[in-house]
C-alpha cells in the first residue's frame, strides 16, 4: 500500500545521481520544433498520459459552446469620430528648403530649415520655420494650418502619401522632408508604412562662412625663407625633366616627347616641344607658357570668374613643387599625362640635396617603331580627270598636276580621229555614229555625234575631254586609252558606254607609221586600217542610222497603197476644184503641160500623203504611159477618172 504524497511522507533515492530535465525545444532546417518530454528529472520514465499534437489541436479546434453553452454576446461599442480620436494627435516631420540668392558674390543659395506638422484630426498641414536671431528674414508660420492641394485634380496631401527623404511640393515650394519624431514613426509604422532612413540636413554655406568669420583667427610666424630671399638664391636656376605624351589611345594619337622646366625663382613650370625634322609640325616650341600650374584646376568654386581673372593662391590652394616631379612619375598636366623619364644633371644633384633622392636609372619609353599606315585611295568619282581627283588625296593643298610642256608644244592641234558606233542593246542606240577625237598634245580624248535629221537624239559633244581610263585599272596605277587601243573592231568603254571603232582618218594610218615607237603594239592599230582600205566597197557596211531604209513588202501591198492616193486625189480635186483642167493647172506649176516627179510629190506631200520611194515610183509608172517618165494632161484625167 502506497503512502499519501504528504510532508514527511515523501524520501529522497540516494542511489540518483542524474537530476537535470530533457530538452523539451529543438531546430530543424532552421525552424524552432516543440518536442514532448518522454522522461523526467533524473531521466525517468513519464507514466502520465501525454497528448499528441495531433490531440492537441483537435481540442483546441472544439468550440466552447458544446461545453460551456453559448456565450453571451458583448454590447457595441460607442462610435468615436475622428476629431475626437485623432484629438491633438500630430505627426511632426523635419525638412528643409532652399532658396535662390540673386546679385549675391558670397552665396547663391540659402538653406532654410523648416517643421512639417500633419493634424490628423482634420488632415491639415502647416508649415513652420524656427526663429532664428539676428537673421534678418522673416521666419515663422510659412503655411498657414490648412489642407494642402497634391494636384490639380482636387486631390490633397495625405499622411500616406509623407515619408523620409523625399520631396514634396506645396504652392509651388519645393520642401525635402529629413526626419520625424519618435511618436510620427510608431504611429507610421502601426499603421504598416516602412518609414525610410533618416538623412542629414545640409548646412548653409554662408551661415559657415560666417562661423568661420567670426572665429578666432590664428596667425602663422612667417618664414625667414621669403620672395625676395628665394630671388636672390634661386635665379636662374630651372629644374629640367625629360618626358614623353602618349595619346595614342585617342584617334589620330601619336607619343610625342617634351621638356618639363620648372622654375625654382618663382615656383612657375613651362612645358616645351621637342622637335625633330621632318616631324611634319609646325615650329612652336612653347607646348604651356611659363606659369604657376595647381594641381587639380577644376577645384574652384563654381562663381569664379575664369574669364576675366587667373586664378590666383586665393582660390588655388595645392600647386606642383620640385617634390611632385621625380624620374617614373606620371604628372597630370591639365588632363595631359606626362611621364618623366630621365632629368639633367643639375636636377639630379638638387633632388639629391633637397629631397634625398638617390635613384635616377632612366625610364626605357622608345617602344617598338610605330606603323606607318598604309594610304588606301578611294575609287575614282568621275568628277574631273583622275590626276585631279588625286591630288586631293596626297596633299592637304592640291595642287595642279604636272604636264610636260614640250609635248604639247610638239604635238599642238594634232588630233586623231576614229568612228565608231555604239554597241547597245537598247533598239534607239543601235547604229549610232560618233566621232573620237583622240588629242596627242595631251592624250585626252572626246566623243561628237554627228547630227542626224529626224533621229529625235540630240547631236553634238557626247563626252567632254578627258583621260578615259580602262576597265579595270586601279587608281594607283591606272591604264588610259591610246592609239594602240582604238583599232578596227576594239570596243571601247567609257562611262558604261560601249563604242566599237569603225574607222579611222587616213591621217591616223600616216601618223601611227611615221612613229611606230611613240606608241607600243599600235602595230594592230596600222595593220586594221589597211585591211579597212583594202577591203571591198561592197562588202556588208554597217547599218547607220539616219541612211535610206529598204522596205520589205507583201504582194499587194503596192496596189492599195496606190489606190489610197488616188482615192485621196480624187477627193481633193472635187472638194476644191470645180473641174480636173483647173487642178491640173494648179499643179502644174512650170506651165509646161506636165507633171514631173517633184511636182507629183510636192502635190502627195500636200495631201498629207508622205510616201516612201518605192510607192513613189509605182505611182508613176502606173500614170506615165508612153513611159517618157512625165505625166501629161491626158495621162492625168485617165488617172484620176
Amino acid at each position: 500500500m502506497a503512502l499519501p504524497f504528504l510532508p514527511g511522507n515523501s524520501f529522497v533515492d540516494p542511489t540518483q545521481r542524474r537530476f537535470h530535465r530533457s530538452q523539451s525545444l529543438g531546430y530543424k532546417n532552421g525552424y524552432a520544433l516543440p518536442a514532448h518530454p518522454e522522461v523526467g528529472i533524473g531521466g525517468v520514465p513519464l507514466e502520465v498520459n501525454q497528448l499528441s499534437l495531433e490531440e492537441l489541436e483537435e481540442l483546441n479546434n472544439k468550440r466552447p459552446t458544446l461545453t460551456y453553452g453559448q456565450a453571451k454576446q458583448a454590447p457595441p461599442e460607442d462610435f468615436i469620430p475622428a476629431h475626437v480620436a485623432f484629438d491633438k494627435k500630430v505627426l511632426k516631420f523635419d525638412g528643409y528648403f532652399k532658396q535662390t540668392v540673386h546679385e549675391s558674390p558670397n552665396e547663391y543659395f540659402r538653406i532654410r530649415p523648416v517643421i512639417i506638422y500633419y493634424y490628423l484630426e482634420d488632415d491639415s498641414i502647416s508649415v513652420i520655420e524656427p526663429h532664428v536671431e539676428n537673421s534678418g528674414m522673416p521666419q515663422g508660420k510659412l503655411i498657414k494650418r490648412q489642407p494642402l492641394p497634391k494636384n490639380d485634380q482636387g486631390d490633397h496631401w495625405h499622411w500616406k502619401d509623407l515619408n523620409l527623404d523625399i520631396n514634396v511640393t506645396f504652392y509651388g515650394k519645393t520642401f525635402h522632408i529629413t526626419n520625424c519624431d519618435r511618436w510620427t514613426a510608431e504611429f507610421m509604422a502601426s499603421e504598416g508604412i516602412e518609414l525610410q532612413p533618416p538623412v542629414g540636413q545640409p548646412t548653409d554655406p554662408y551661415t559657415d562662412s560666417r562661423k568661420e568669420t567670426a572665429a578666432l583667427e590664428a596667425f602663422t610666424t612667417p618664414s625667414t625663407f621669403d620672395k625676395l630671399k628665394q630671388f636672390l638664391n634661386m635665379d636662374r636656376k630651372v629644374l629640367r625633366f625629360y618626358c614623353v605624351w602618349d595619346d595614342r589611345d585617342s584617334m589620330f594619337g601619336e607619343k610625342r616627347p617634351y621638356i618639363i622646366q620648372y622654375y625654382l625663382v618663382d615656383d612657375t613650370v613651362e612645358v616645351r616641344e621637342v622637335h625633330e625634322p621632318n616631324d611634319g609640325r609646325d615650329p612652336f616650341p612653347v607646348f604651356l607658357r611659363r606659369q604657376k600650374l595647381p594641381k587639380n584646376r577644376y577645384n574652384v568654386e563654381s562663381s569664379f570668374p575664369a574669364v576675366v581673372m587667373e586664378l590666383s593662391d586665393h582660390e588655388i590652394k595645392n600647386w606642383y613643387g620640385p617634390a611632385d616631379f621625380g624620374i617614373g612619375k606620371s604628372v597630370l598636366i591639365y588632363n595631359r599625362p606626362f611621364l618623366i623619364f630621365d632629368c639633367d644633371e643639375f636636377t639630379k644633384s638638387y633632388l639629391n640635396a633637397k629631397y634625398d633622392v638617390r635613384n635616377f636609372t632612366p625610364v626605357e619609353v622608345s617602344g617598338p617603331a610605330s606603323r606607318v599606315p598604309k594610304m588606301d585611295l578611294p575609287p575614282y568619282n568621275g568628277f574631273g580627270s583622275l590626276e585631279d581627283s588625286l591630288q586631293s588625296c596626297l596633299s592637304l593643298v592640291p595642287q595642279p598636276p604636272k604636264k610636260d610642256f614640250i609635248k604639247m608644244l610638239e604635238n599642238d592641234h594634232k588630233i586623231l580621229r576614229f568612228e565608231a558606233v555604239m554597241d547597245s542593246v537598247k533598239p534607239e542606240d543601235k547604229g549610232r555614229r560618233f566621232i573620237i577625237s583622240y588629242r596627242l598634245a595631251d592624250d585626252m580624248i572626246t566623243i561628237y555625234e554627228p547630227p542626224v535629221r529626224n533621229s529625235g537624239i540630240v547631236s553634238g559633244k557626247f563626252k567632254e575631254r578627258t583621260r578615259m581610263t580602262k576597265p579595270g585599272s586601279t587608281p594607283e596605277n591606272p591604264q588610259f586609252y591610246g592609239p594602240q587601243d582604238m583599232y578596227i573592231g576594239a570596243i571601247v568603254i567609257s562611262f558604261g558606254h560601249r563604242f566599237i571603232i569603225t574607222d579611222a582618218d587616213d591621217y591616223v594610218l600616216r601618223y601611227l607609221e611615221a612613229r611606230p615607237g611613240d606608241f607600243p603594239g599600235c602595230e594592230r592599230t596600222i595593220e586594221s586600217i589597211r585591211q579597212k582600205r583594202m577591203t571591198n566597197p561592197s562588202q556588208r557596211k554597217v547599218p547607220v542610222k539616219g541612211a535610206p531604209l529598204k522596205i520589205k513588202r507583201t504582194p499587194g501591198d503596192t496596189q492599195r497603197l496606190i489606190q489610197e492616193v488616188r482615192m485621196q486625189l480624187q477627193r481633193d480635186n472635187y472638194l476644191n476644184f470645180g473641174t480636173l483642167t483647173e487642178a491640173f493647172l494648179q499643179y502644174d506649176r512650170d506651165r509646161s503641160g506636165r507633171i514631173d516627179a517633184r511636182e507629183l510629190k510636192n502635190i502627195c506631200h500636200k495631201q498629207n500623203l508622205p510616201l516612201d520611194d518605192d510607192i513613189m515610183e509605182a505611182l508613176i509608172a502606173q500614170c506615165d504611159v508612153n513611159s517618157d517618165g512625165m505625166i501629161d494632161f491626158s495621162e492625168f484625167v485617165k488617172f484620176l477618172s
